[in-house]
Order: structure tokens, then C-alpha cells, then sequence
């Protein structure tokens, strides 16, 4: 079963279906690159997956030791590469956590996170910079 199907759009647009779920999401390409910036961008889509990645799995591994990541975020900075070919050259995913978290569930979660499927599938030579703030 496939896991989406898309159609392109026109206008450097396409519209993806979730095949489970039905959800649609589109894209749009970013300013810088003839688009509209509209929508996310793949790139974005790409960034934006490796923190959603990250939570879900510290999500994970917070029920399983009854911790409450409730209303946890995070933000992601897309770095574009200056030369050609044009591809992501840097991730930068900032968490902000509880406070109330002890020292070894913090290291816990930090480990888990950097080890997300995502993250283990991106190429190794888009660096991953990931900060932990607990507030």
C-alpha cells in the first residue's frame, strides 16, 4: 500500500494524501527559488520532519517512564548550501523541555532524540545541530 500519493499543482505546487489518514499537506517553492513561499517547501517538510521525528520518539520514551512532555516545542532553522548542488546544508532543531526534568531523563530524552529514524536516514553530510533548553 503505498504510504501518499501527490499531484502536481501547477505553479510549483504540489498536494500530497496521507493514504491511512487521508490528511493532505501542500508544498510551494520557497521565494529564493522561484516560488511563492506560500506553503512549506520540501526542504522544509525535510527539516520540519526531523524535529517532529525527535519529539515523537522522546514522546515515546516519556510515557514509557511516566514523563509529561505535554507542551513541549521545538523550532527548526533550514541552512540552504551557498554552492551548487542546491541541497540542505545544516539542521538546527532547538527543544524547550520541562525544567522538572531530572538530569538522567534529560539524558535520556537528548540520546533519544539525536537517534531518531530521521535523523539515522538523513545524509551525514547535512549537520544535525541540536539544542536542549529546559524551561
Amino acid at each position: 500500500m503505498n504510504t501518499a500519493t501527490a499531484r502536481y499543482a501547477g505553479h510549483l505546487r504540489t498536494e500530497a494524501t496521507h493514504a491511512a489518514s487521508g490528511n493532505v499537506i501542500q508544498t510551494d517553492a520557497p521565494t529564493d527559488n522561484h516560488g511563492r513561499g506560500e506553503a512549506f517547501s520540501p526542504t522544509d517538510l525535510v527539516c520540519t520532519a526531523l524535529g517532529s521525528c525527535m519529539m515523537t520518539v522522546m514522546g515515546i520514551v516519556a510515557d514509557r517512564h511516566s514523563l509529561d512532555l505535554v507542551n513541549s516545542t521545538f523550532a527548526v532553522v533550514k541552512h540552504m548550501s551557498t554552492e551548487a548542488p542546491r541541497r540542505i546544508a545544516q539542521i538546527d532543531v532547538t527543544f524547550t523541555l520541562p525544567a522538572a526534568l531530572s538530569p538522567n531523563d534529560r539524558s535520556l530524552l537528548e540520546r533519544t532524540a539525536r537517534t531518531c529514524p530521521v535523523a539515522l536516514s538523513l545524509h551525514p553530510d547535512i549537520k544535525q545541530n541540536v539544542m536542549f533548553e529546559y524551561k
